[in-house]
This record gives structure tokens, sequence and C-alpha cells, in this order.
């Protein structure tokens, strides 16, 4: 290639390069520090077609807008549950080395020996606000943590973060602070490693946006006249169980989702396929999960069509208030200097919540208030197949649904050609911990930090695609892997292997081409052996270097959840009638599902 036909291809990214190097020039000689903001949002169970630019009919014009000013990833994948795929991000480093192979509340008594099975972030991975911090940036952290609080030093205040308002949990109530689980007594929040009280009016989403604001403004008050880059971590509880959502969002909805599931998952599939974020020719399988709407009576279509308006409420407030932030960016002059970055942890949640234990937890379903204080909403698993569209499975799966979430990078670091289009690079949720020190001029210490032993790395540079250089940092030889609770995928190129167990899943390997059929529609392991056999070799590779602990043959993740908030309740209730009526039940829905999942596996 000439060198004017490798100038011109790269025109966009040479010209952004140069215009940083000569502002940051400038800058440097004026004395101030022109490096980019980081403001990084996490969703908690989104699903994939849940945004309006991937293919929502929820209103969400604050992230859409960020979609028009940025890049879409149409292929970005994290784990399928929330802890590892936190653990990742914040590290780049692969979740069992970190120390959250999985969520501490489904971790087994067989695993209990290793340090690669805490469910805590381990001491021997470095966080990007550390590096961060070390590189001169105000770090701030608002929202759900979940990777460790029992012992103080592994909260986010001592893991980089100079500010914190710290929900350390799995989950949480959104309006107050009782429990959703049985494993805690209450839902607890932190603020700088205290714990605190929630205020009147107290809804998760606009009081961890009023958080976020209050330390930026906060760091600006006691350094006046002196500009320092942020990076602020938003953490949001949205959409997690239990689906709650203010009416003036959710009363909107009423009767949007009245043709039920199988509608909204084919209007979403050919949204997404309209937007150009899969093949017009991929099809759409049916999961074996779905209820047939049409069997249900009027009121339980009205019942279920308002679950789905108090999620899609739930998704409109979070939008609502990621505007009030960006508002605030804009009138303080912060705004045109900040990278944005927006993703979920793992795909929806498609599990329901038996009716025993909600009451035992003080919430009520009924209809009236659905969404409101002390009610108990989920979307189950034929909704949650919907919003995951044109996706099979969801989360604590290792199907598309539960690991392909939604990507948005926006700010002046994306190549103006780049703007409000669609990148079908690969990408994997440990590329965004490089991406962001790149992002600021810094890069991670490799194995040592201030003489102390740490994990590598071992993520992708996004940086060179958000910039035009490149369509991708992937190769066909580049491979992406999880396991999670006996689940597990790896992808390299086209093709994809997957385990899923459990329930309706038959516990064995399939093959898949996921860039003609990101729906898994078609298994190819009796026809693509070779490449069958390659991807489970590369697998069983993947496994011995992380240390990977085969969970017991009759694993079920809700099930070892339940088992574990057993335990922790008859530490806590033995002097309790109460507590010990809610062990009680747990422990018949213990045996229930057991039960159920055997039969359902028998032939």
């Amino acid at each position: 290639m000439c060198i004017k036909s490798w100038l011109a291809g790269h025109r966009d990214a040479i010209f952004l390069l140069l215009s940083l190097g000569w502002a940051s020039s400038v800058a440097a000689e004026a004395g101030i520090d022109q490096r980019p903001n980081i403001l990084l949002i996490l969703a908690d169970d989104l699903g994939y077609s849940d945004i309006g630019s991937y293919g929502s009919e929820i209103s969400t014009p604050n992230l859409d807008q960020l979609a028009n000013n940025g890049l879409r990833f149409s292929s970005f994948y994290t784990t399928a549950s929330c802890a590892p795929t936190r653990a990742m991000l914040l590290t780049g480093v692969d979740s069992h080395r970190a120390g959250v192979a999985n969520i501490s509340e489904a971790l087994t008594p067989e695993q209990a020996h290793s340090p690669f099975y805490r469910g805590t972030l381990n001491h021997n991975v470095i966080t990007i606000a550390t590096l961060l911090k070390d590189a001169g940036y105000n770090t701030a952290m608002s929202g759900k943590w979940h990777l460790g609080y029992a012992d103080p030093s592994l909260l986010p205040i001592n893991r980089g973060f100079k500010q914190t308002v710290t929900m350390p949990f799995s989950g949480g109530d959104n309006w107050t602070q009782q429990s959703y689980v049985p494993h805690y007594e209450k839902t607890l929040w932190l603020e700088n490693g205290k714990e605190i009280s929630v205020p009147e009016g107290f809804y998760s989403s606009k009081f961890i946006v009023d958080k976020a604001i209050q330390q930026l403004e906060n760091y600006q008050k006691n350094h006046e006249g002196k500009r320092q880059p942020f990076f602020s971590y938003i953490s949001f509880q949205a959409v997690h169980i239990p689906v709650q959502a203010p009416k003036e969002f959710s009363e909107k909805y009423i009767g949007s989702y009245r043709e039920g599931w199988h509608a909204l998952r084919k209007s979403r599939q050919n949204a997404v396929k309209d937007l150009g974020l899969i093949p017009a020719s991929a099809p759409m399988k049916r999961m074996a999960t779905t209820d047939d709407w049409d069997k249900l009576s009027e009121e339980e279509k009205r019942y279920n069509d308002k679950r789905m308006a108090v999620y899609a409420g739930m998704v409109d407030a979070m939008d609502h208030h990621v505007g009030r932030l960006i508002q605030y960016l804009k009138e303080s002059g912060q705004y045109d200097n900040t990278v944005i970055i927006f993703t979920s942890d793992n795909g929806p949640a498609a599990g329901d919540v038996p009716l025993l234990l909600i009451k035992a937890l003080g919430y009520n379903r009924d209809y009236e208030t659905l969404g409101e204080r002390y009610s108990y909403g989920t979307i189950g698993a034929s909704f949650g197949s919907a919003v995951a569209s044109p996706l099979g499975h969801y989360k604590m799966h290792a199907g598309e649904g539960g690991i392909r979430v939604p990507l948005i990078i926006s700010g002046p670091q994306v190549a103006d050609s780049y703007r409000g289009r669609i990148s079908h690079s690969r990408a994997f949720v440990k590329d965004l911990a490089p991406t962001i020190l790149a992002l600021a001029g810094t890069r991670h210490p490799g194995t040592q930090y201030k003489g102390k032993a740490i994990e590598a790395n071992t993520g992708k540079n996004l940086l060179p695609v958000i910039a035009a250089e490149t369509d991708s940092v992937y190769t066909d030889e580049d491979v992406i892997a999880y396991e999670i609770g006996g689940n597990a995928a790896l992808i390299k190129g086209d093709y994809k292997i997957t385990l899923n167990r459990g329930g309706e899943n038959d516990g064995r390997w399939h093959l898949y081409n996921i860039t003609e059929d990101p729906g898994e529609t078609e298994t190819l392991e009796t026809v693509e052996t070779t490449v069958f056999f390659d991807l489970l070799a590369e697998y069983e590779t993947y496994a011995r270097e992380n240390g990977v602990i085969p969970v017991p043959k009759n694993y079920h993740q809700p099930v070892q959840i339940l088992r574990n908030g057993l335990k922790a309740r008859l530490k806590s209730s033995i002097s309790s009638p109460t507590g010990l009526l809610i062990t009680l039940m747990l422990g018949t829905m213990i045996i229930l599902l057991v039960t159920r999942k055997l039969t359902r596996q028998s032939p």
C-alpha cells in the first residue's frame, strides 16, 4: 500500500491524534491538565435491546444521544453474572484470577479452598481507580459495588476511589433499606466506608446520580482554580430485581405490552436488524422457557403487561437520571472533555421469586401497587427472553442473551467519521480497563506494583477502534472465554461454544456461528467438528490457566443461592421467631426447587 493511500485511509485517526497532541502541548505550556474526564456508567441486568439505540420501544433519549455522538458496539461481551463482570471491568483481569469466579452468594463448599473463589476482589489485582488516582485523576464511585465489604480493605474507598457512596450487596431495594434476599438483614449503604441512612424520598437511580454530582461538586469546591480530570464510576441498581419504578415513569407504558412477549421479541428483532446490529438474515429461536401468551387468561395478560411496564419505567427512570448528570456536566463546562462509557454487567434476569419468599421478606406483588414501595417486581423468563431479543438465553447462562450487552463510547476521542455508527468489532469486558487507562494516557504496570506481585492486565485496548485506526483489535485467533457456576462459553473468530446446565438446558457443549446466527438457532458441532474440538481444546487451556473448579454434578445456581441464604439466616435467626420462620420457608423452597429440577432432568 502506498503512503498516500494509507494516509487517506487513516485521515480521521491522524487528525484526531494530531489535534489531541497540539491541544495537550498548548495546555501543558499553560499549566492546564487537558486529559479527558472519564465517566463509566454501568446498568444492572439490562437486556441487549433494552435502549432505543439498540432497538427498544422504551424511551431512552439521553443514552440514545450518547450513541448518536459516539460509537455503539454490536458484539460486546461480559460474563453472565454481575460480580465477575465488575471484577474484570475494574481490573482487566480474568474474574477467576481476580478472586471473583462467581458471586459470593452462589459459591459451593467444594470451591472454598481456592483463592479464585472468594466472591471478593483479591488484593493481587490493581483497580483502574488506583492507577488513575496515581496518575492524578480525581476518582469517585456511586452505586452498587458487590466486590466485598466485610473486610474494610475490600471497600472501594480502599481500592482507589477517593470518594464513594456504596451499596455493597448483590442488589437492594430501590425505595427503602429493607432486604430483597435472605442473605442480608437490610440494604446497606456506605459513604466513604461509613454506614449511612438513605434520605427521605429515596429512589436508587436518583440517589446514585445525586451523590455522583455531589462528589464532583465537592472536589471542585476544594480545588478551586486547579483543573484535575475525573474518573467517575456510576453503578445503577436498575434493572436488577426487585423491579421498581416511580409511577410517572411506569404508568406511560401500561398497555404497551398487551400483545405479549412473542410480539415484543419479534418487534425488537426487527428493530435490531433495521439498525444493522445483526445481519438481516439472522434467525431467532423461541426459548423453551417462554410460555404461550395466548393461553393466559385476560387477568394474567393484564398483570404481565404491567410488570413489563414497570421494568420499562425503571429503564426510563435510569435514562432520565443519566440525563441529569449529563446536564450537570454541560452546565459546569466539563461535558466537552468527558468520555462517557455506558454498558451493562450482563443480560436480563429471567427468574421468578416465589410468592412465599416475597411475603416472608415483607413485600407484595399486588397489581395495584406493582413497582411501588414494598412491591417486589420481576419480569420472568418469558419477558426476559424478549428483552434479550434477538438473542437466546439471559442472565446466568452462556447464551448470547446472557453475555452480549450494549456498549456505547461517546466523547471527544471518538473519530468524527464513527459518530452515530456501529462497530462490529468483538470486545470483552476486560478490554475496558486498558481502554480507560489509554484514554487517560497511562498504562497498567504489568506484574509488579510498588514492589508487590500482581496479576497482569489481559484485556485489549479498544482506543484504536474508537479513533478509527482499525476496524477491530481482535483477530480470528484471539479468544474470549469465561466460566461461572458450571456454565461457560468460548468465542474464537466467527464461532462460539457454549455449555449451559440446569433446568431446560441439556448440559452439553454446543457450537454456533454467532456472526451469521447470533440467535444460536443451529448447532454445528456435528458438522464443523474440527472447529468444535479446536474450541474445546482452547477452553481446556483457559480453564487450566485460570483455575476453574468444576461444580458438583447437581449444582444449580439459583438453588445454591437459596442454600447459602438459608445458612446466613440460620446464623442470625436463632433468637428471632420471624427469622426462624423465613429459614423454614427457605428450606421448603429449596426442597421444592431441587425436586422440580431433578424431575425436569429425568429421561
